[in-house]
């Protein structure tokens, strides 16, 4: 992994933008329009580059999927399949719908026995997806500050490979990993992000994250 194509132009994209390159990695970010994206490039550096979907997606060795729920889908196929082919897509997205939060808890587009990567996974097939930073604000998504004590990123995906790759980097960026087995188990780690985001919506406390406990 050396070269990661950012997919999505706001502030999750952003941030892992930003982590990347912090840790040595060569970074492009891609937008449906690349120009919005000339200030980011302008103070991120020499190795930084911009592009469309399907140049960035390309370019990468790794794809970060780092849009709206809602949009995820229709940004892959922008990418085109042919350009996704073999890779690791790292799927930072939830299937947030477009609904206001019920007592503060956020409306999901899929059920409980369904999730958002896994018809990602079946709509492109030869892609390799890990579901990874979705459960966690952007603030906290590189070097997390806990007081010392790591929080804990659940990730999962049928790709034994790329779930390894996808665990160094995260170990990097300071996390403790938790591996959940295959895409079925992002069922039950797409919705983290509605208990997540519970604390923010009904008392606007948003620094917190998980940790699993382990004897």
């Amino acid at each position: 992994m050396k070269n990661v194509a950012i997919i999505g132009s706001g502030q999750v994209g952003e941030t892992l933008a930003r982590g990347f390159s912090k840790y040595g990695y060569a970074v492009m970010r891609g937008s449906r329009d690349p120009s919005k994206l000339e200030a980011w490039k302008k103070d991120a550096g020499e190795r930084a580059q911009i592009g469309d979907f399907a140049e960035a997606a390309a370019w990468g060795d790794t794809v970060v999927l780092a849009v709206k729920g809602s949009a995820a889908r229709a940004a892959l196929e922008l990418c085109g399949a042919v350009n996704l082919e073999g890779k690791i897509i790292v799927d930072a997205t939830n299937p947030i719908a477009d609904a206001p939060p019920e007592e503060g808890v956020l409306r999901f587009t899929t059920g409980p026995n369904e999730s958002s990567m896994e018809q990602l996974q079946d709509a492109f097939p030869k892609a390799r997806f890990v579901k990874a930073f979705n459960s966690v604000g952007s603030a906290f998504m590189v070097d997390p500050d806990f007081g010392g004590e790591k929080p804990t990123m659940f990730i999962c995906g049928d790709d034994d490979d790329a779930k390894g790759e996808v665990t160094t980097l995260l170990e990097q960026f300071g996390w403790d990993v938790a591996d959940m087995g295959a895409a079925p188990s992002a069922r039950a780690i797409e919705p983290l992000c509605m208990l997540w985001c519970i604390p923010g919506m009904r008392n606007g406390s948003w620094s917190h994250a998980f940790r699993l406990l382990r004897s």
